[in-house]
């Protein structure tokens, strides 16, 4: 097929990875890169050997040559300038989190039109072990999906040489902080790999700032959490069966690393891994086979096991989106999908806000 002629808005850390993504793929071209660092946006065409480098995103959305655009800069005003991309007839491609709250996300949906938008939350559920999984719930071996469980403890460790930059951390320019940086990727994956069939109907949470004894490893003015926890209840449109996400994501904890994904249905359990690693297994616990004659309880088996990298997950979701452009059909996370995933997060935070549930609607 012929490549997606792409431009690239954002030439920060992550507009670089997709710089470098695109070079490895047959199905995007990059043809131009802006950033409102002009210096910035010539180095990276002069690194990554793009054509054209423009210090004006809107002199990028007016340039033919360009199909499609990622916008990888923080989330603060990603919105307005990927509704001009859409006025612009422009395919889109926005990195995480999609928008600043659902209200955003809804008014990309009513601009969309016949184009294909596509939000980067979706990266881990691209791996082959996230299909995997994916069909093997599929399959409904777990029988009713009970509990979907995230817990993420990064500890504090030596200070950084350098403190995380401004946005990471704060509400204004990002949304919010960890939730909003890694909470987007997590509750993607969890409600995208059970087949998008749980609708969150309430959330009771709470956030918490950086530790006072960690604030010198944050940058100086930030104001979003770095812990956040939620149950949120859903219900299964599929099953009409209730079910429950427990989750838990914090970084400069004081705390123990932890890293733990599960499913649990009624009939059995998945144990699993989101992120790219070496020796990835996937567990299934089996407790169907429960024989009364000789005892026999749950059986231990691993369905899958294999390694996976970043730059798999990174070349995975340009191509999907490319294909998808080319194909007329939904990327993997579609922006009704990023939709729900926002209206949870907005609800976690209005739920830590208030100190009660709060119903999604």
């Amino acid at each position: 097929m012929e490549p997606v002629r792409l431009g690239v808005i954002g030439c920060g850390v992550i507009g670089r990875v997709h710089l470098s993504t695109a070079q490895q793929s047959t199905f995007v071209k990059v043809v131009a890169v802006a950033d409102v660092r002009e210096q910035a946006a010539r180095e990276a065409a002069t690194q990554f050997g793009v054509a054209t480098a423009y210090a004006n995103a809107d002199d990028l959305l007016g340039d033919p040559r360009v199909e499609a655009v990622v916008l990888a800069f923080p989330a603060a005003g990603r919105t307005e300038l990927g509704l001009r991309a859409l006025a612009a007839g422009k395919h889109l491609l926005t990195e995480k989190p999609v928008a600043l709250n659902a209200g955003e996300v809804r008014r990309l949906i009513a601009a969309r039109g016949n184009l294909v938008v596509g939000c980067c939350s979706s990266r881990f559920r691209q791996l082959d072990s996230a299909k995997a999984v994916a069909s093997f719930i599929a399959t409904g071996a777990l029988g009713d999906i009970r509990t979907l469980f995230c817990r993420v403890l990064s500890p504090a460790g030596a200070p950084p040489v350098q403190p995380p930059p401004v946005w990471r951390l704060s509400r204004s320019i990002n949304g919010g902080g960890i939730l909003m940086n890694w909470g987007c990727y997590d509750l993607d994956f969890l409600l995208g790999i059970t087949g998008w069939a749980l609708r969150p109907e309430m959330v009771l949470a709470q956030v918490w700032p950086v530790p006072a004894q960690f604030e010198p490893y944050v940058a100086p003015g930030s104001d979003a959490e770095t812990h956040a926890t939620a149950l949120i209840r859903c219900v299964n449109d599929v099953t009409a069966r209730d079910a429950l996400i427990s989750y838990e994501r914090a970084e400069y904890a004081a705390a123990h690393s932890e890293a733990s994904w599960q499913i649990i249905g009624s009939q059995g359990t998945l144990r699993l891994q989101m992120t790219p690693g070496a020796a990835k297994r996937i567990v299934f616990d089996d407790g169907s086979t429960y024989n009364a004659a000789t005892q026999q309880g749950v059986n231990t088996s691993v369905i899958w096991s294999g390694d996976e990298d970043y730059d798999a997950v990174n070349r995975a979701v340009l191509d999907d989106f490319a294909l998808a452009v080319r194909e007329g059909r939904a990327p993997m996370t579609s922006l009704e999908q990023a939709l729900i995933v926002q209206s949870i997060t907005d609800a976690i935070y209005a739920s830590a806000s208030s100190g009660k549930a709060v119903e999604i609607h």
